[in-house]
């Protein structure tokens, strides 16, 4: 979601004044790590940020927008969804909370309704998920393909991806194609192959499901190795579903993030913490699964390792957009402070795309903002389920008005 639709770039020139707690993420403009700033302004020229400080202070000359002393977050930075698929898992849901045990299978579901959707349809899709995700304070996401497991289908994924965002993940390894059951290792040298270079051009990322019931650790080393050569950059799903031995080697190719994490041991938080790789925490997926526990988040934090959070969004072990959501997940279930929660859902998702010009809101950052129905950023935590966002900017465009139909 870091597209946004064209606008006059006069329209994008405003200040919002009168914020109660702005959260800037930039220490050195106020207090904590969130840099909070208390009655604050923002100005706002060409959809980015020109100027940072106490609303008394303003520059007058431009159109204000009245926050009317209700906390104000840079918007938050999705680094991990699957938002390109076709048809409903709502049965599998249904039967897991009855007893049925997750596992990756479901995938193939999945896949035979994505094959036969058309890209308008794969497209609507998705842009209606981002429509959530704007509603919910999302301004910019990550998507992946995976859903395909053909050339073809791939390729059209990451082709509409790339319609909606420049965060596009190639994902063909996401579980063996059914057509390869017998042979896996022929799917991996597929995926490695012929499908990597139809759908490299439309992508700037490569993804792995390293985990039971997907691929082994040579698989994904072999396949994002394949990737790096094409210029692709690297990040991995690991430990979601089994204790796994392969958090060195995404550390050891510069894996962006290493995502899911559920299971983790005190060597793997120490090598990451030893590293530049975000670990990618998805806890609604926990949740939607009932994993048996959720990631050590408050671990991870302690060893100086970065974290982002995703709400995940998938059809089958995670449906749903909302950050805010997960930051209250991340609280409750991770033991992350608030603060941290907000600024892994920011800054953190910023990291894990290797992005430093959203997240934040410092001078020179893109004007992506959220303003809150609440005077103090920690009601996100606080009301969980309760919808708090009011208005959404991206790059300095309304996105979002809470109660506009229009």
């Amino acid at each position: 979601m870091s597209k946004s639709p064209q606008s006059n770039p006069k329209e994008r020139d405003f200040s919002l004044v009168n914020i109660g707690q702005l959260v800037t993420n930039n220490s050195s403009l106020g207090t904590g790590e969130l840099g909070l700033i208390e009655n604050a302004a923002i100005t706002v020229v060409a959809g980015k940020v020109t100027w940072v400080g106490a609303s008394s202070a303003v520059d007058s000359s431009l159109p204000k927008v009245d926050a009317q002393g209700q906390s104000v977050l840079p918007g938050f930075v999705d680094s991990h969804s699957h938002i390109i698929f076709g048809g409903d898992r709502s049965q599998e849901f249904a039967a897991r909370m009855a007893g049925v045990p997750y596992s990756a299978g479901g995938i193939k579901v999945t896949m035979a309704a994505t094959r036969a959707a058309s890209s308008a349809d794969l497209k609507a899709n998705a842009q209606s998920l981002i429509t959530e995700m704007y509603e919910a304070g999302t301004t910019t996401v990550e998507i992946k393909s995976g859903y395909g497991l053909d050339i073809e289908t791939e390729k059209r994924s990451v082709q509409v991806a790339a319609q909606l965002t420049d965060e596009v993940t190639y994902l063909g390894a996401h579980v063996v194609a059914p057509e390869f059951a017998n042979d896996p290792d022929a799917y991996v040298d597929l995926v490695a192959g012929e499908m990597l270079n139809a759908c490299a051009e439309y992508s700037k990322w490569i993804d792995v499901f390293c985990d039971r019931g997907a691929f082994t650790g040579q698989q994904t080393k072999k396949i994002l190795e394949a990737g790096i050569s094409k210029g692709l950059l690297p990040r991995v799903h690991l430990n979601q579903l089994e204790q796994g031995d392969h958090i060195q080697m995404a550390v050891d190719l510069d894996c962006a993030s290493a995502d899911h994490l559920t299971y983790l041991t005190d060597q793997d938080i120490q090598t990451l913490a030893r590293s530049q790789t975000v670990a990618g925490l998805v806890p609604a997926c926990d949740f939607s699964t009932r994993a048996p526990h959720y990631p050590r988040g408050r671990d991870l934090l302690d060893a100086g390792v970065s974290v982002s959070l995703s709400p995940d969004c998938n059809p089958g072990s995670s449906y749903t957009t909302n950050m805010p959501f997960s930051i209250a997940l991340a609280v409750r279930e991770m033991h992350l402070t608030v603060d941290e929660a907000i600024y892994a859902a920011t800054m953190g998702g910023a990291k894990a795309l290797r992005r430093n010009d959203v997240g934040h809101l410092s001078v020179g950052a893109n004007a992506d903002l959220v303003l809150l129905t609440a005077k103090n950023y920690i009601h996100l935590a606080y009301r969980p389920g309760v919808p708090l966002v009011q208005k959404v900017w991206k790059n300095g465009t309304l996105m979002f008005t809470k109660g506009d139909q229009g």
